[in-house]
């Protein structure tokens, strides 16, 4: 009956909700008719244009027509037929049409709580005027059931109320307004921390924190599956010390900038790049083996060495050294970390710009990895 989606379901229940007001006119029409206070015509031409209201406005709700226009929920012009409804009743309810005016200051309540400030006063605008003009024909065609001192009484009542009700719109349009704008701005703030607690500010990357997040997941995966073997590398900028002490460190983070977009580029999707510390960077390489992982090491070493990374400076060259190693899903972390720094040690200590692979077996499992293979198996 409210379709499955949510917003959609919301419309719709307040649709049905406002519908109250169209049943409780129907049924003072029924009575009214069953008294002897109203023409049995009258009442049940009321009855059926409300029934067919209620069933226009819910068919375009479900259908999903709604969503065509600005406002999906279609709350003015749901509220101005029935305002328009509502003052037809009350000029052929004869001597119970006073009772009709609580029904017209209820559906302006209705709408306050979704119309915006200028179309709750333009809904206002609506009934007084049209309610002010059937007052003045009723009370000249029909003056026994619509005295004119009556009507007067009525219509000063209404351009009271209708006013004030516009008002409490004004008041909760601006609340509303308040509220999204703070849900926005709370909204944008979570977004930066979340941002600032998982990435690198300079490189956009993923930072030393979040990386081991990441590296825990694979290796759970890693233990729980016996697939998705997985590699780390630990890469370091040759020479950085001596580019920040020769060109500034404006420079020195230009080219961890673009030495990082270089990176990504050569990579796979599958693979993960973060900033690890200072000048070096870990990459962790899925689905492959250490003799396949350097394949994608070196492709990101050609892609840097094929053009200047920095545009303004084509005569700066960087390069990088790597340490390359597989993980062993019996091993911590730390310690397969550990052999791609050692390996980075050695590229380094054999000339640099070079890529060298520590594929020695771990050493025995201790205590907490050995609970963990347990409990993952």
């Amino acid at each position: 009956m409210l379709g499955t989606e949510r917003k959609q379901q919301l419309r719709i229940s307040r649709s049905l909700t406002a519908a109250y007001v169209f049943l409780a006119c129907v049924g003072l029409q029924i009575y009214a008719s069953r008294a002897g206070l109203l023409e049995a015509e009258h009442g049940w031409r009321v009855a059926m244009l409300c029934l067919a209201n209620i069933t226009l406005w819910y068919g375009l709700l479900r259908s999903g027509l709604n969503l065509r226009f600005r406002d999906p929920a279609l709350t003015m012009p749901q509220v101005l037929a029935a305002m328009t409804i509502i003052v037809y009743a009350y000029s052929i309810s004869d001597r119970i049409h006073g009772s009709i005016m609580m029904l017209l200051t209820l559906v302006q309540v209705f709408g306050i709580f979704t119309m915006s400030l200028r179309d709750a006063r333009l809904a206002g605008l609506y009934s007084l005027t049209l309610m002010g003009i059937v007052m003045v024909y009723k009370s000249i065609t029909d003056p026994v059931h619509y005295p004119y001192q009556v009507e007067v009484a009525h219509f000063v009542l209404l351009a009271a109320i209708l006013p004030t009700i516009s008002s409490l719109a004004a008041q909760l349009s601006a609340m509303r307004a308040r509220l999204q704008s703070q849900k926005n701005e709370l909204a944008q703030a979570v977004t930066r921390i979340q941002i600032l607690a998982t990435r690198d500010e300079l490189t956009g990357l993923f930072n030393r924190r979040h990386m081991l997040e990441v590296l825990t997941q694979h290796q759970k995966r890693l233990i729980r599956s016996g697939h998705h073997r997985f590699c780390l590398a630990l890469l370091d900028i040759d020479h950085f010390k001596r580019i920040n002490d020769t060109h500034g460190h404006g420079v020195g983070d230009e080219v961890l900038r673009e030495f990082a977009a270089t990176l990504q580029r050569a990579l796979r999707d599958t693979d993960v790049l973060a900033r690890w510390g200072g000048e070096e960077f870990l990459l962790l390489i899925n689905d492959t083996s250490p003799d396949l992982a350097i394949i994608g090491v070196d492709r990101a070493r050609e892609l840097l060495a094929a053009s200047p990374l920095l545009a303004h400076m084509p005569d700066l060259k960087v390069t990088f050294s790597a340490g390359l190693t597989g993980y062993d899903d019996v091993e911590e972390l730390s310690t397969c970390i550990e052999r791609a720094d050692r390996a980075l040690y050695r590229a380094k200590s054999e000339g640099r710009d070079r890529t060298v692979i520590d594929d020695a077996p771990p050493p025995q499992v201790g205590v907490a990895g050995t609970e963990r293979l347990t409990a993952a198996h």
